[in-house]
């Protein structure tokens, strides 16, 4: 289990070790508009909004990235989340975007929060549940956000 477990965090950082490679988290980005143009969005393709909040020096914030890239749970997260990822610099950008959706980031990087396509929060991560992504594998990855697809298909 251990090293289908370092195989797959090793699949998923590779790429990221790859000249050029793109960091996930936009620097520069103004997240309060990224969120209300994205909300326009999911409100109309009628999706809620998975607001991922992280960082470009977080390991498991870019595994957690390669996940939705590549992993099994890539399909899902298209098919079910309109997504953005929030920077949150050294935990000193958007951190007050973090705490208006009620993301704890002294909990652990990477944080979501799911809104429902009207805007309102329907799920935040409280105690860290994804900020070991690198020891999670990718079944667990998978199992987290099948299930935050299904909370989602009851609403």
């Amino acid at each position: 289990m251990l090293k289908r477990r370092l195989l797959f965090t090793l699949a998923l950082a590779a790429p990221l070790a790859a000249a050029g490679a793109e960091a996930p988290y936009d620097e520069h980005a103004d997240a309060r508009a990224q969120v209300a143009a994205l909300q326009k969005e999911a409100g109309a393709a009628r999706l809620p909004v998975l607001l991922v909040f992280g960082a470009n020096w977080c390991g498991d914030c870019k595994v957690l990235d390669m996940a939705f890239k590549q992993g099994a749970a890539a399909p899902l997260i298209a098919q079910h989340f309109k997504v953005l990822k929030i920077n949150v610099g050294r935990f000193d950008r958007n951190v007050d975007l973090a705490e208006h959706y009620g993301v704890p980031l002294k909990k652990g990087i990477p944080a979501v929060a799911i809104l429902s396509p009207e805007g309102k929060v329907v799920y935040t991560t409280k105690a860290g549940e994804l900020a070991d992504a690198r020891n999670m594998g990718e079944r667990a990855i998978y199992d987290f956000f099948a299930r935050a697809a299904a909370g989602q298909n009851g609403r």
